[in-house]
């Protein structure tokens, strides 16, 4: 029996569907499209594109977004927002795999 094809609905819960658009997404954050258009060109963020063309955004891209705008919204310029949302990401993820490798290595001893 082939697998079966996951529903609309069933994509509502995950987090990397890009269910808004930009539109949409700077109504939620209460901000403009060129905000989320700038948060591109800045390389935070990359919105998946529809058929048509038109960017869309998931709800982990929301959040990144709403911590950027927090940023701006305190004085941070948007470019310096941005380079420090990806090093808080680069040192979760390096805090993540140091702690994973002294595990292992607690295990191995």
């Amino acid at each position: 029996m082939p697998p079966e094809k996951p529903r609309p609905a069933d994509r509502l819960d995950d987090d990397d569907y890009p269910a808004f658009t930009v539109g949409r997404a700077a109504d939620m954050l209460g901000t403009t499209p060129a905000f989320l258009r700038a948060l591109g060109e800045n390389r935070l963020i990359t919105p998946l594109r529809s058929a048509g063309g038109h960017r869309r955004y998931s709800r982990y891209q929301l959040r990144i977004a709403a911590r950027a705008r927090e940023l701006v919204d305190n004085g941070t310029p948007i470019e310096a927002a941005c380079r420090i949302i990806i090093l808080e990401d680069q040192l979760e993820e390096a805090l993540r795999i140091n702690e994973q490798q002294r595990r292992q290595h607690d295990s191995a001893g």
